[in-house]
């Protein structure tokens, strides 16, 4: 009897946790990933799309996934001046920057994630023009029925990922002036994964 009773409560345990666990498809079309870097002289702002990915929602914590980002849809949203903007955005494509024919996907896999309050603090692997580095960022995570949204600040160094031009990191500050570049860029995402 006793058997028969443990049996019965680890059966519904596990299927409890199989009903809370759950895949989330990234909806690429409803997903925004947002750029904006600085320069000593100004900014810009533009736009990359996401190919695909997934969410593992397990329990209400991100407990997974991995999507990938499609670096030859770079965009720029600041520049009204379509041969000015043709060329800056030309210039982000380049082997100066993410040189976006060699390394069309850049890539980003959860590692491991800490929720506290409404935050999800995400760790993982981003990878972007074949480097790799470990960052860590915080996001707004919430479960809509059977939508899953994920709002987020993420701050890159692009120094790290190789990416030179301009940078004083692997040039003399002063010899940049006025052209160099920061190397701190900020991409903001607004994720939608639909189950």
């Amino acid at each position: 009897m006793v058997k028969g009773i443990f049996r019965f409560v680890i059966i519904t345990l596990a299927s409890a946790t199989m009903l809370n666990a759950a895949d989330f498809k990234l909806d690429k079309d409803a997903t925004k990933l947002k750029w904006h870097a600085e320069k000593v002289t100004g900014e810009h702002d533009g736009f990359v799309s996401v190919k695909s990915g997934t969410i593992n929602y397990d329990n209400g914590v991100i407990s997974g996934g991995e999507f990938v980002i499609d670096m030859k849809s770079i965009s720029n949203t600041d520049i009204e001046d379509e041969g000015y903007n043709t060329k800056l955005v030309n210039h982000l494509k380049s082997e100066d920057f993410f040189s976006a024919d060699k390394f069309p996907d850049a890539k980003f896999k959860v590692l491991k994630v800490e929720k506290k309050g409404d935050k999800h603090n995400i760790t993982g692997n981003m990878t972007i023009k074949g480097t790799t580095q470990k960052i860590t960022f915080p996001a707004d995570v919430s479960l809509t029925g059977e939508v899953l949204t994920a709002v987020a600040t993420i701050k890159l160094d692009r120094s790290k990922f190789n990416v030179k031009y301009n940078s004083k990191s692997f040039f003399d500050v002063e010899a940049l002036g006025d052209k160099m570049i920061y190397d701190e860029f900020t991409m903001t995402l607004n994720l939608v994964a639909k189950k």
